[in-house]
């Protein structure tokens, strides 16, 4: 069982970015030669976008069957398809449509124009649209849960300590299942989304935060003195096996 987060410091964003790049693909090469598949949850953000940038330029990158990998998202922007805010339009551009992916394993949240029985229209739908994408994934990995033992998840984190979408005293944060919720009234727009909860990201075998900048020192720092996931979600944000900080020296200087 993970404990707390291993820590590691970089110089600045560009090198936090290509570590977690190619720390991504070492990691689904392992996963892909001990299961035969794997698996991954992306991020959006500043940083997020550009580790799957450094991933595409990478040297490594036909290291990793991509054809075996299965792709999620931990959160969504409840807008149109291809709205340039949307997490999965921004990965597709950096990364994904250079990847030799199969569309079946690429699952992306649904978007605000999408048909209804897709989950279009309320992100309610939109969410109970995506715990059935989950539950079949789980199905076919011969897990009776909910959710699927994610490889790796990725996530950033906001000033105030919001992952995913899941924001301090938020209904989402209170939410208690592993599963996926739509989420009203953000504080940062668009203020519509889907989110996976809490819960659901602790699923994962490994959870990488990969952040950067000096507006998230003192958040980081709350989260790993043991601040409440209620007052900083980040601190409920943990995998299975293990938990990883990927930060650069701003972000990371108040961390004792």
């Amino acid at each position: 069982m993970s404990t707390g987060p291993d820590v590691v410091v970089h110089p600045d964003t560009d090198t936090t970015a290509t570590d977690a790049g190619e720390r991504l693909l070492t990691a689904l090469s392992a996963a892909q030669a001990a299961r035969g598949s794997a698996s991954v949850v992306l991020t959006g953000g500043g940083v997020g976008i550009a580790m799957l940038r450094a991933v595409a330029s990478s040297a490594r990158r036909d290291a990793v069957d991509w054809g075996s990998v299965e792709v999620f998202w931990g959160d969504e922007r409840f807008v149109p398809a291809g709205d340039a805010e949307r997490n999965d339009a921004q990965a597709r551009e950096a990364l994904l449509d250079a990847l030799p992916l199969d569309p079946a394993r690429v699952h992306p949240m649904a978007s605000s124009d999408a048909p209804e029985d897709a989950g279009g229209g309320d992100p309610d739908l939109a969410a109970d649209a995506y715990a059935k994408i989950l539950s079949a994934a789980a199905s076919r990995a011969g897990s009776g849960a909910a959710i699927p033992a994610f490889d790796v998840l990725l996530a950033g984190c906001g000033p105030e300590g919001h992952v995913l979408s899941v924001f301090p005293d938020s209904p989402a944060v209170h939410a208690a299942d592993a599963g996926v919720v739509g989420v009203r009234d953000c504080p940062k727009p668009p203020p519509t989304r889907v989110s996976l909860t809490l819960p659901a990201a602790r699923a994962a075998r490994e959870v990488w935060l990969v952040a950067t900048g000096a507006g998230k020192a003192e958040v980081l720092a709350r989260a790993h003195a043991g601040a409440s996931e209620v007052d900083v979600p980040l601190a409920g944000l943990r995998g299975t096996e293990r938990t990883l900080w990927l930060l650069d020296e701003d972000a990371a200087r108040d961390l004792a």
